[in-house]
């Protein structure tokens, strides 16, 4: 399998994930059961969806899109993220949502620094109070594009990434985590070893930003591991939901998101039964699916996805990511 392979997978993966997500984030465990049943397949937001209502199966949200723009953004720069250039973009990209009559909208860490921004708050200040999942939903770029062999480096252009919306140790510490999984699958690294090194860059990463109380990222990482080893999967979602949690909290729903990779690691489950699981879980599930669909992809390669799923959500966004994709690995 080629790195381009396991690009494609990454990003991909990212976009399968958030689409499953689609029409039941936001929404309880209770509430996506009685609607859906077990998700194992694309579907239609109802009329009642509080974020992305009637919006039809396969769409995509502010995760890939988001994603897609950080990309952008990296080639544009030769590698390297011009804070302000990404301050300003977000603010494009809302302002376009909002135009549509989308209620995905930025989410609160960002939308806050990007309201500091607009009152003049120098870029380090803005994102002092990013703690939730946005910098680590949109990371995966990064992954692509910087090579986890150089660590210290790696963690740089991951800060940079950051600084704008997530500038804290939480933030940095949880899209660092994920942005290594991603370079090292990408490397050809196994799932289970990627998972490992993930959270290792996780501990080294999270000395930088303004620290922030809230439980550490590889701390949890690591405990979520080993309280769900020998879970059945009835048994797993409960403890995902209940236990570990599904909120925008970085330290809930990424570390939900190394607990599925680790069941896929031991085969416990496939790749595409992980992110169904993630999809519905209650809570910010497009984002858990986006980000492990990210993970899985870049270890496992586009083949662990079913191609008329990729082929559906594709067609339903209009979704070409081979020239972004290409564009990413070479700055690689």
């Amino acid at each position: 399998m080629t790195a381009h392979d396991r690009a494609l997978g990454a990003f991909y993966g990212l976009a399968l994930g958030d689409a499953l997500g689609m029409p039941t984030q936001s929404l309880s465990r209770a509430e996506i059961k009685a609607r859906f049943g077990e998700i194992t397949d694309l579907q239609d937001a109802g009329p009642d969806q509080p974020i992305a209502a009637n919006m039809p199966k396969g769409s995509i949200t502010d995760d890939t899109e988001q994603a897609i723009l950080l990309g952008q953004l990296l080639i544009a720069g030769k590698g390297r993220i011009e804070p302000a250039e990404l301050a300003q973009r977000l603010i494009e990209w809302e302002t376009r949502m909002r135009a549509k009559g989308s209620q995905d909208l930025l989410g609160p860490s960002t939308k806050h620094a990007i309201e500091m921004i607009l009152a003049g708050y120098s870029l380090e200040e803005a994102g002092r109070h990013g703690t939730t999942n946005g910098a680590a939903m949109r990371i995966a770029p990064v992954g692509i594009a910087a090579d986890i062999a150089d660590p210290e480096r790696f963690i740089r252009a991951v800060v940079q990434a950051c600084q704008v919306t997530h500038n804290t140790s939480l933030g940095i510490a949880s899209a660092a985590a994920v942005a290594a999984v991603v370079s090292a699958g990408i490397n050809g690294m196994d799932l289970s070893e990627a998972l490992h090194l993930g959270q290792q860059i996780a501990r080294q990463a999270e000395s930088h930003g303004h620290w922030v109380a809230g439980g550490r990222i590889a701390a949890r990482i690591g405990w979520a591991w080993s309280i769900s080893v020998d879970c059945d999967k009835a048994l797993l979602a409960d403890l995902l939901y209940e236990v570990i949690g599904t909120s925008v909290a970085s330290q809930e729903s990424v570390v939900v998101s190394f607990a599925l990779a680790r069941q896929v690691a031991i085969g416990q489950m496939t790749a595409f039964e992980a992110v169904c699981m993630a999809a519905g879980l209650g809570g910010d599930t497009d984002t858990i699916a986006a980000i492990l669909g990210a993970m899985l992809g870049a270890c496992l390669g586009l083949e662990s996805w079913p191609v008329a799923m990729i082929e559906q959500v594709k067609a339903v966004n209009d979704l070409q990511l081979e020239p972004l994709v290409q564009g990413l690995l070479a700055l690689r």
